[in-house]
């Protein structure tokens, strides 16, 4: 019979109202949400080589999944890939489930983060099915959370708009102010991308200060980042905007957020180009660029390119090398499964006053690579 674990009640955190990381657990649960993540990693290692040499598998299986979160936050996928993966090992030795759980959850995040969202999806799943078998109400609501912001990054938003909500109202209900946080983000998120702007900055600001009065300084960061989108897209508040950002980058230096960093940096380079400083937003762009493919994040690699792309238009880059980066881009976009993919590119294209832009032949050339095909849609399109 599976274990009862650690995670079928909240912290004493969570009672007053804080903030508090679930993922930290066994010898690590005292570790604050706004650790470092580099101490966490250094902390996480240590505990997992005392757990394993006393033979404690769940032991293991905790300090390994706080090694791996730490690990993927700070860019090190394929450490964090090892680490997730031997957590879930131990997890199983043990027949702990909530640490199954747990680890699965952990491998699906990085999944997501990896640009792998059909691998996300399967393992987000069986973290929320592990968790509500085991009992373990934290990690089935981080897991279906998980599903509901792979659907949102995809653009289905009909389909994972209502669970959001319903996770909103959860993580309320029991006090969760991370969770209740991550829930208004991903809402505003879509409220922003549908043109609702007003809704959009209410819903990042009411995150921003329900973040802070939790000292959820990784919260507070995602959302300040959200607020100066809405306000340089609605307002051309471009200062404002800008204030916004450098306050967040700091919290994302503080805590060693490569992820929160780089899109941080991205949107500092949308909120230049929206002003008309390309050569400022070229340089945005390419230290997000480097930034993303250094921790192997396929959307944010692809988003940055993009930026830089037009960016580079602006600055008078020959047309017909625009118009083959936008192809290439609508390729790398429709592979992740992003639904928008195609109308992204062509409204980049009409804006630059390029194109048309091609799409791809699913079909590889004689030599193994893809080639274009004028008109299409793009693989398995």
């Amino acid at each position: 019979m599976a274990q009862v674990t650690q995670q079928h009640t909240l912290p004493e955190e969570t009672q007053r109202g804080k903030a508090f990381a679930p993922e930290y657990q066994g010898a690590l649960g005292t570790l604050s949400v706004n650790a470092s993540l580099t101490d966490v990693r250094a902390k996480g290692l240590e505990e997992l080589r005392a757990a394993e040499a006393a033979g404690d598998l769940s032991g293991m299986a905790r300090c390994g999944l706080a090694v791996a979160e730490a690990c993927r936050r700070l860019g090190h996928n394929e450490e964090a890939d090892r680490a997730w993966k031997a957590s879930y090992r131990a997890a199983r030795s043990a027949r702990d489930t909530g640490a199954m759980a747990w680890a699965l959850w952990s491998g699906g995040t990085l999944a997501r983060q990896r640009g792998a969202l059909p691998l996300a999806y399967r393992l987000l799943r069986l973290a929320a099915e592990l968790g509500e078998r085991g009992g373990d109400i934290v990690v089935r609501g981080y897991s279906l959370a998980g599903l509901a912001e792979t659907g949102r990054i995809q653009g289905d938003y009909q389909a994972v708009g209502e669970l959001h909500e319903q996770l909103l109202a959860e993580a309320r209900r029991r006090g969760e102010a991370r969770h209740t946080v991550w829930a208004l983000e991903g809402i505003a998120q879509m409220h922003r991308n549908t043109g609702s702007y007003d809704t959009a900055l209410a819903l990042f600001e009411e995150a921003a200060d329900t973040a802070r009065q939790a000292d959820d300084r990784r919260g507070q960061a995602w959302a300040l980042r959200g607020m100066a989108d809405v306000l340089s897209v609605r307002d051309g508040d471009t200062e404002r905007a800008l204030e916004l950002l450098s306050r967040a980058e700091t919290m994302c230096h503080e805590m060693r957020l490569s992820s929160a960093l780089a899109y941080n940096h991205k949107m500092r380079g949308n909120v230049h180009y929206r002003a008309g400083r390309y050569a400022q937003a070229r340089e945005d762009y390419t230290l997000a660029l480097s930034e993303f493919r250094a921790m192997d994040e396929a959307r944010g690699t692809a988003l940055a390119r993009l930026g830089l792309a037009k960016s580079l238009a602006r600055l008078g880059q020959d047309p017909a090398e625009t118009v083959a980066e936008l192809a290439s881009l609508r390729h790398a976009l429709e592979r992740l499964g992003l639904r928008h993919a195609h109308d992204m590119i062509d409204k980049a294209a009409a804006e630059l006053g390029v194109g048309p832009v091609p799409g791809y032949d699913a079909s590889p050339a004689p030599d193994g690579r893809e080639t274009p095909a004028p008109g299409g849609r793009g693989a398995g399109r």
